[in-house]
């Protein structure tokens, strides 16, 4: 199998993933403990993973983009959040799912939606080099946007430390890994063959992630499905609502077909796995629920991703 066919095998091979890790999950539970600890570091390869991707030498000029990036700001960063605070108000009664919905549904995805995004004809190169900027900006807003949803309790419930460690460890580190590679490919051959190398790693790197993930949570999930019902209909809400509002952005900035799919699909896409790291430092009454409701998310995520990359191409700029 060569880079391209294990690329158009990405979505098999995640469920696949997905499956897997659930079994073992709910068959051998002694393993989550284990998986847990691996869930940090497993993130950070991702990372790394997709960061070298990235065009460093043409980010400026993608960036550049101004129309896009502010659609794509507009979507992830204004409208997104209003549409998740009218969508989880009747979770406040439970504190745990409420706060485990508000960590996940405020932050956009940063590694799978590229996937997903070149899946349903959007443009997955400007995404990806949107990436570190969509990430610095969630973990500032996320606690700015805990404390006017939440209220001033939120400050007692989030700790500033898990995301201080979330930005070093999942996004400082591997961002300057990454720009290093690839500046030393140009004198390096050794580089540039390792560079090569991790080209065919963000699809195993991601079905990596997902099987500690859900290794990691599922039995919990399982055994908390009951006092998760109220956060699914929000969940599915989310899945119908937001590409409409990533579109209304996208509209509202004028973009091309490509563009404006790339922002229906991030407004769409949300970072479970980023900040479930954020959810397991939590409080211990509260952390175990909202780690499950984050990867509740993921699963429901998933299967409407399915939805997103067959129906955004013909409801959004469709070509002629």
């Amino acid at each position: 199998m060569n880079k391209h066919q294990l690329e158009q095998q990405q979505i098999p091979i995640y469920f696949a993933a997905v499956a897997a890790a659930a079994v073992g999950g709910l068959f051998a539970p002694g393993i989550a403990p284990s998986l847990s600890t691996l869930v940090t570091p497993a993130i950070a390869v991702l990372m790394y993973a997709m960061f070298l991707q990235i065009p460093f030498l043409d980010l400026r000029q993608r960036l550049g983009n101004g129309r896009f990036m502010a659609a794509l700001l507009m979507a992830n960063f204004v409208l997104i959040p209003l549409l998740v605070w009218a969508l989880t108000q009747g979770l406040s009664g439970h504190p745990a799912i409420f706060v485990g919905a508000l960590l996940v549904l405020l932050t956009p995805c940063i590694d799978y939606v590229v996937v997903f995004t070149h899946l349903g004809k959007g443009d997955a190169r400007l995404t990806l080099a949107a990436t570190p900027v969509l990430l610095l900006l969630q973990l500032l807003l996320l606690p700015l946007y805990l404390a006017v949803i939440v209220g001033p309790s939120a400050a007692a419930v989030i700790a500033v430390g898990p995301f201080v460690e979330a930005f070093v460890l999942l996004i400082a580190l591997p961002l300057l890994l990454a720009v290093a590679s690839v500046a030393g490919a140009k004198r390096s051959p050794l580089l540039a063959r390792w560079n090569s190398a991790w080209a065919w790693m963000p699809v195993p790197a991601m079905a990596a992630v997902l099987v500690v993930v859900v290794g990691a949570q599922i039995a919990a999930l399982a055994s908390d499905f009951d006092r998760l019902l109220p956060v699914i209909p929000v969940y599915l809400a989310f899945a119908c609502l937001a590409p409409l509002v990533g579109a209304a952005a996208a509209w509202a900035c004028k973009l091309p077909p490509a563009a404006a799919r790339s922002v229906a699909f991030s407004a769409s896409t949300r970072n479970s796995l980023v900040v479930l790291p954020l959810a397991l430092a939590l409080p211990e009454d509260l952390r175990g629920l909202a780690a499950a409701a984050v990867i509740t998310q993921t699963l429901v995520e998933l299967v409407a991703e399915l939805l997103y990359i067959r129906v955004v191409p013909t409801w959004i700029w469709p070509k002629a």
